[in-house]
């Protein structure tokens, strides 16, 4: 089978086995009505299609699929082994994770399994052995789904059988003992290394554990997942070579390095829940968004879970005001998503998340979320030219997993670094004002963006600082915030000054960090005036300029901001954390020195702009989706015409504006 990738897929996850095999026939009308063209299903399935060792009953499974089949609905098909049944854990206790206390964690939920246990993973891979033999040829058959959701419940595990495969990894990783004592600057504390068979992962320790130990078993911990997810995609790719494989992630997950992931899956997939509580929540949405397409290389990407209404795991579970859900799934498909579904189709009576809401809910079809869902298909199914285009972007931030990983541990000149919000603080500003932005690791090639972002990268190889002055010295635009190339990859603090690797490409030294009190602000005059939080330093100049310095306490009149002319680029540094304000003033200057301009100029407030165009150029979509709570005008540059919402009225080439409503949307074909 091949999979589907004429249309925006729109559906959700389906899950038979909660109700009476009578309703199938009710949900596959159902479907029909709300436009569905895709279903995730099985994911947790494994207890009732593995009922005992070795005793496979897919005989109820396979009506579902035909069932599905039958009504032209595609299947993003679940190996069905995310949660281990009873019998496996009553049998083999030794797979149950344990914390860094020694706790073992017990059945009851769901993910109750070490990832490095051989015991889970030869039950999981006879398990996806059977699916794949099954139904690799079913019609249905649209994408294979490996696991959900992983490092979700079980994201570290400090097991023997953990330590076991920690001492594996490492000597793959260092070779000898020698190797990893260096890196982990055993000689402080007393800490040296005779074998690694001495080696036990960082569990609770009397005082601060090694920071360079604690990285490293991050770093294990989220490739003993990957190995769990590669162990069944050997066994897909065997079976059935042209099935994409993919899992869903979840957004912005600490434990699970998204880039080292990727190469590794056929489509990027991803799960995102918005909290209507939140402050401007499609900020942070669309932070997720960019991650996945980007770290897809840019290919469209799939939304496999949202929610059409509330969830049930927040201390308070908000519904989404009406159109909220439209505007949201919309907002995936404009940042590049060629799929978007919920969990799940009906909600459940029972089980830990029947308060979750469904795309048919507790009350049936006659409901506001029924009427959005089905309204929402109608629209996404109109429109299957947007399948398989793609957003271009000229300017790109820089995460990496690993930096965000050391960044957060202890014993740092302040503890409140946190690098999600940090992300966001320098995202939000492009967000706003439209500019479409590729979020990449460190060792990406740079050179085709007008303006590369470097929010508190930690951790730093010289090989990236390298790249950095290279890309600066070959005419590109460079921002670098505070606590930057500090690090190497080991972290040891890099000799010679901070921030040691990027010293010439900013042209500035730091010679001494002086972190904020908590809730304090430090005032900047200059070029750019106004408050910022939780750090400063003292930054002596090496050939960059200030364009603003601190204004009052002890380093008044010191540096804050800094612009360096190296080469035919040009290289920016925050040596606090501007507030938002001023974050924005100060990235509109670097965008437009740049030349990263937005998808539209003169956007109103709260509207976001994005594009989508075919790789031959032929096809070219405009978004614009309005994020607040009022009608406005979004100024057009060139005729388009209108595709959503549908309707007879085009937009003119002598139009001024494209008027939308509170929480509105339209899509133009330019």
């Amino acid at each position: 089978m091949t999979a589907d990738r004429t249309r925006i897929h729109f559906g959700g996850d389906y899950n038979p086995e909660h109700w009476p095999e009578e309703v199938r026939a009710e949900d596959i009308r159902l479907m029909k009505e709300a436009g569905v063209s895709m279903v995730t299903a099985g994911i947790f399935s494994w207890a009732l299609v593995e009922p005992r060792p070795g005793a496979y009953d897919f005989d109820w499974f396979d009506r579902v699929m035909d069932d599905l089949g039958d009504a032209g609905v595609r299947v993003c098909l679940a190996t069905m082994t995310a949660s281990p049944p009873p019998w496996l854990t009553d049998r083999h206790p030794e797979i149950l994770p344990e914390t860094t206390e020694g706790v073992r964690k017990w059945p009851g939920s769901r993910q109750h399994w070490c990832p490095s246990s051989p015991v889970y993973r030869e039950h999981a891979v006879r398990l996806a052995t059977r699916v794949a033999e099954r139904y690799g040829t079913h019609p249905a058959l649209d994408t294979w789904h490996v696991g959900n959701e992983y490092g979700c419940s079980n994201p570290v595990c400090y097991c023997d059988v953990s330590a076991e495969d920690f001492r594996r990894w490492l000597g793959a990783r260092y070779g000898d003992i020698d190797a990893l004592n260096a890196a982990w600057s055993t000689t402080f504390w007393s800490q040296r290394y005779g074998s690694f068979a001495e080696i036990q992962p960082p569990r609770t320790t009397p005082t601060h554990a090694n920071p360079a130990q604690r990285l490293d078993y991050l770093r294990f911990s989220s490739d003993a997942l990957l190995e769990c997810y590669l162990a069944e995609k050997e066994v897909l790719d065997r079976i059935t070579p042209g099935v994409p494989v993919t899992t869903n992630h979840m957004p912005l997950h600490k434990p699970v390095d998204r880039f080292a992931w990727a190469p590794h899956e056929d489509v990027q997939a991803l799960d995102y829940y918005q909290d209507p509580f939140e402050d401007a929540p499609q900020v942070r949405a669309g932070l997720a968004f960019d991650v996945a397409r980007s770290a897809g290389g840019g290919r469209p990407w799939m939304l496999l879970e949202q929610a059409p209404g509330a969830v049930n795991w927040r201390a308070r579970n908000s519904p989404k005001p009406p159109g909220t859900m439209r505007l949201w799934s919309w907002q995936a498909v404009a940042q590049g998503a060629d799929a978007v579904l919920y969990f799940q189709w009906r909600q459940s009576r029972g089980g830990a998340e029947k308060f979750h809401s469904a795309m048919v809910p507790h009350g049936g079809t006659g409901t506001r979320i029924w009427r959005e869902v089905c309204a929402l298909g109608g629209e996404l199914g109109s429109v299957p030219e947007l399948a398989g285009t793609r957003q271009t972007a000229h300017t790109a931030l820089l995460a990496d997993w690993n930096s965000w990983w050391a960044l957060e541990q202890g014993s740092h000149p302040s503890s409140a670094f946190d690098h999600s919000e940090t992300m966001l603080r320098h995202y939000e500003p492009l967000f706003s004002a439209g500019v479409s932005c590729d979020v990449l690791p460190p060792d990406a090639d740079l050179s085709g963006y007008r303006l590369v972002v470097v929010p508190n990268l930690y951790l730093m190889s010289e090989e990236t600082g390298a790249r950095l002055t290279a890309y600066v010295r070959g005419g590109g635009h460079l921002f670098v915030s505070c606590f930057s190339g500090i690090s190497d990859t080991c972290d040891r603090v890099h000799p010679g000054g901070y921030p040691a690797p990027l010293r010439e490409v900013l042209g500035l030294r730091v010679e001494e960090f002086w972190p904020l009190d908590e809730g304090a602000v430090t005032a900047l005059r200059g070029d750019f005036a106004g408050e910022a939080d939780l750090w400063s330093e003292v930054i002596d100049l090496e050939g960059a300029e200030a364009v603003a310095e601190f204004d009052g306490g002890e380093l008044a009149g010191r540096p804050a901001l800094t612009r360096h002319a190296l080469g035919d680029g040009v290289a920016w540094y925050a040596g606090t954390r501007p507030a938002p304000r001023l974050m924005r003033a100060l990235l509109d200057r670097v965008r437009a020195e740049a030349g990263a301009g937005p998808v539209l100029d003169g956007l109103p407030e709260g509207v976001q702009a994005a594009v989508r165009e075919s790789t031959d150029g032929a096809r070219r979509f405009v978004f614009l989706l309005n994020h607040t709570e009022a009608p406005v005008e979004v100024p057009l540059p060139y005729a388009c015409r209108r595709l959503v919402p549908a309707g007879p009225a085009a937009v003119e080439e002598e139009a001024t504006a494209v008027p939308l409503p509170a929480r509105g949307v339209a899509l133009l074909r330019a």
